[in-house]
């Protein structure tokens, strides 16, 4: 029998038994070692997806800290590239006319950029986002077959991420990241920057409508300037149409402005009155046809006109075309009170940004100051001539009432002292002055008549009708001609008879014009009841051997057929004098006043 354990050896068991209930089994303890591990995991999960949401904050505050477009879409490219992990980045602005208007980028090297040259256009994959505008993420860009490859010394770009950026319904343009620095964008990263993207569209609508704002108010300032110009100016419209064109070019962000009216001398053609900025010089003064072209279609429709580039006009063509390389172009009508007096052309250089519709309404109002410039300047015109034809008529009364008044009464106190010397050398001086009064009353009597007339009315009567005639050959001659009336002429000259006489007329003075060499001509033209007679006298070199028997013959046998004569002989001390006379035997008055 053993007998009872020693101390130390109780001490042993006692220990075995306590390490023995401190042993944890292999099995559990793993899944506490898995679910530790989970919730580390799980920890540093969370914990990136509050950093990359803190980063989307700071990217929405970066985006909407500025209201300048330019501004706002490089912010809108750096924060898009540092939220996703990409090495490169870009937002390209969709045209309206399909492709890329603007390409803005991140992340290229100056020397890689300078080697590619053009940027991108719009073209395979970058077009493909626009064509249809839903996000693409690739894992690598040359596995897809819209890929159109690279330029030369483009850097390499395997993964890609795009999204559209949408304005409401307008998609405005594109986000482009390629090369993530994990290797893969990942879903998470296409949702946080789709979520940019959402911001960016609130940022860029905002700043479209600041620019806008900006845009009005400039075009009223411009406006109001325009307005107090315009009033202020007398005469011509150039110069206020000028200032218009010039501030046009300035707030529209033109290259060139043109103001195009219709030709006064041809209803079929229009003319380029005002022209600032490129070729200016070349095109001020042109004129094109009103058929055919945009400025003819935008003077008769009175509708503005916007296009991408003048190629969209078709087979019309632009006033400036022909003269000068333009892009986008905006045509708007100058309405008048009571008609559309012309075009204010606006033209930008190709490639540069189209108008908008904006631009439209802001420079068809504005339009509407240089229509106020013509017809002001119409109005104060009319005014001038309404006041000259009354000073006119004043003139002419007092020539009437006063001036010929008192040289009839000389010519009659004259003839009393004539009876009174009786027949003497004095007597027949003063005779002869008396005549010269008598020639001086019918030359003042023509004056009246031709103040009376108001100009640019249609000769109805002989005496306008002949005047027109001398007025017409003045420039020929090189000096006016001087014309006196005699007797009844309106209610004694049959019509009939009007188209002779002003053929006579005007064959006459054209021979002195021709071949007399005169400085100066006097016709008279004497009604009597039994004659008309037309005399020409000229001071040139007299008869000669006149080459103008053609003309003279036509004469002689206008003259024949009436029964009348022609006369052509010397007048003293030089020239020559034309009678060309016919008979009035059975005509009675015309009835004219």
């Amino acid at each position: 029998m053993s007998g009872p354990a020693e101390p130390d050896e109780q001490a042993g068991i006692q220990h075995e038994r306590v390490d023995s209930s401190l042993t944890f089994p292999d099995a559990p303890r793993l899944e506490l070692d898995q679910l530790l591990r989970q919730l580390v995991d799980r920890a540093q999960e969370v914990m990136a997806t509050q950093g990359r949401l803190r980063g989307l904050l700071r990217a929405n505050q970066l985006i909407i800290g500025d209201l300048a477009l330019p501004a706002v879409l490089r912010r809108i490219v750096e924060a898009a590239r540092e939220l996703a992990g990409a090495r490169y980045a870009a937002l390209g602005v969709v045209s309206p006319t399909g492709g890329l208007a603007e390409f803005i980028h991140s992340g290229m090297p100056a020397d890689a950029v300078e080697v590619i040259g053009h940027l991108p256009e719009g073209k395979g994959l970058l077009g493909a986002l626009i064509n249809d505008p839903r996000p693409i993420r690739l894992l690598d860009i040359g596995d897809d077959p819209r890929s159109a490859g690279f330029p030369a010394g483009h850097p390499p770009m395997h993964s890609f991420l795009g999204v559209p950026i949408r304005i409401r319904d307008e998609v405005f343009g594109n986000l482009y990241l390629a090369e993530s620095t994990t290797g893969a964008f990942s879903a998470e990263d296409e949702e946080l920057v789709r979520a940019l993207a959402a911001t960016a569209a609130v940022a860029i609508d905002n700043a479209r409508l600041y620019a806008s704002a900006q845009l009005r108010g400039e075009w009223l300032q411009a406006s109001a300037a325009i307005t107090r110009q315009v009033l202020a100016t007398e005469g011509s419209p150039i110069y206020p149409l000028r200032r218009i064109a010039e501030r046009t070019m300035e707030v529209a962000k033109a290259d060139l402005v043109t103001v195009v009216l219709p030709d006064p001398d041809d209803e079929d053609e229009l003319r380029i009155e005002v022209a600032v900025g490129v070729a200016a010089a070349s095109l001020a003064g042109t004129r094109v046809p009103a058929s055919g072209t945009l400025s003819g279609e935008v003077l008769a429709s009175g509708q503005p006109l916007r296009l991408a580039n003048p190629g969209e006009g078709g087979a019309r063509v632009s006033p400036t075309a022909e003269v000068v390389d333009i892009g986008p172009v905006l045509a708007v009508p100058l309405h008048g009170s009571a008609r559309i007096h012309g075009v204010l052309w606006t033209a930008r250089a190709p490639g540069r940004v189209p108008f908008t519709a904006d631009d439209v309404a802001m420079a068809a109002s504005f339009a509407n100051q240089a229509a106020l410039a013509i017809e002001l300047a119409e109005a104060r015109a009319e005014q001038q001539r309404v006041a000259m034809l009354h000073e006119r008529e004043r003139i002419a009364a007092d020539l009437h009432d006063h001036v010929i008044q008192r040289l009839f009464a000389a010519g009659l106190s004259l003839q009393g002292v004539a009876v009174q010397v009786g027949a003497s050398p004095t007597a027949d001086r003063i005779v002869q002055v008396i005549d010269d009064l008598d020639t001086t009353i019918s030359q003042i009597r023509t004056t009246i008549f031709q103040l009376q007339r108001q100009p640019g009315t249609a000769a109805s009567s002989i005496r306008a009708r002949l005047l027109d005639i001398a007025t017409q050959v003045t420039p020929a001659l090189g000096f006016e001609p001087g014309v006196r009336f005699s007797g009844v002429i309106e209610s004694q000259v049959p019509d009939d008879l009007v188209d002779d006489l002003e053929a006579v007329l005007r064959e006459a003075l054209t021979n002195v014009a021709r071949h007399a060499q005169a400085t100066s001509a006097e016709v008279e033209f004497t009604v009597t009841t039994d004659a008309v007679t037309l005399v020409v006298r000229d001071d040139g070199r007299g008869i000669g051997e006149s080459t103008r028997s053609s003309g003279l013959g036509n004469l002689r046998a206008r003259a024949q057929r009436r029964g009348g004569t022609l006369a052509i002989s010397a007048f003293q001390p030089s020239g020559t004098r034309l009678c060309w006379s016919v008979p009035l035997p059975a005509f009675g008055p015309t009835g004219r006043d």
